[in-house]
């Protein structure tokens, strides 16, 4: 999936996030409005994991939700 989507409908995508990455607030995922860069850094930093994870993740959660 291209990332762009999700961007441009992170209300709707946002729900999904937040049930893959439940430790990730509300008031975060606004600030964060859809841009892939800060996600990444907000999962790396929350769950403490490293670039390289945070990334695989958001690729495993884009195969997930592509379509």
């Amino acid at each position: 999936m291209n990332w762009d989507i999700i961007e441009g409908n992170w209300t709707k995508f946002k729900g999904k996030v937040k049930a893959q990455w439940g430790k990730l607030t509300d008031d975060r995922l606004d600030v964060i409005g859809g841009k892939r860069d800060q996600l990444k850094g907000e999962i790396q930093k929350t769950y403490g994991i490293t670039k390289d994870e945070a990334e695989k993740q958001i690729k495993d959660f884009e195969e997930i939700n592509k379509g």
